[in-house]
């Protein structure tokens, strides 16, 4: 891991839309999603980041799937409450799951000189997965905070239904060292904190 986040260090959050939390999204009634603690760890990251005056990326997905609650004309297709997009963030609108396709994502964080994306989001195994790999294969220094991203239950080929915590667990697993470094909430604010000190240091301010 490396010692700080820095100013080529951007924020990417993956569909913080409030159409995650329908269940119409997620298999209906019995459907379910693991880690509810993944919205107030965001919003852990979120606050400082801006106050550190670092670069926040969105994607907002825009399906084109009949009833899909996350469709930018819906109400559930809006920013999760504290997520809202602010004047010089980066944004995109996708209707696939990776945030590269069909969008100019990786041009805008190119032209911001952003080398090193920490992701979090919706859902792990699906847009937040498919992003963090393609950002692994561009080169992006490419962090995934585990425990500010969650997923639901996913149901096999032969019925089997399986817990959203062990797909999310699964998909983390078959990224890290591979396509990114998993970290906490608590590693991402600490290499913040460190980013902070260092800019004290820089500008004389101790």
């Amino acid at each position: 891991m490396i010692p700080q986040f820095d100013n080529h260090t951007a924020l990417l959050l993956i569909d913080v839309q409030k159409g995650i939390n329908d269940t119409a999204y997620y298999g209906g009634p019995t459907g379910r999603r693991n880690n509810l603690d993944a919205e107030s760890n965001i919003l852990s990251m979120l606050e400082p980041w801006r106050k550190f005056g670092r670069r926040v990326a969105f994607t907002r997905h825009d399906s084109i799937e009949e009833g899909s609650p996350l469709k930018l004309s819906l109400e559930s297709g809006e920013q999760l409450p504290g997520m809202e997009i602010k004047d010089g963030d980066i944004w995109v609108s996708k209707s696939v799951n990776s945030g590269f396709i069909g969008t100019s994502l990786e041009l805008y964080l190119r032209r911001a000189n952003i080398h090193r994306l920490v992701i979090a989001g919706y859902f792990t195994n699906v847009c937040v997965e498919t992003t963090t790999r393609m950002a692994g294969n561009m080169g992006f220094d490419t962090y995934l905070v585990h425990d500010a991203c969650a997923t639901m239950n996913s149901v096999g080929i032969d019925g089997t239904d399986y817990d959203p915590q062990l797909v999310h667990d699964m998909a983390i697993a078959s990224m890290h060292g591979e396509f990114c470094t998993a970290i906490t909430t608590q590693d991402a604010l600490g290499l913040m904190e460190k980013d902070a000190e260092h800019l004290d240091r820089v500008q004389g301010n101790e």
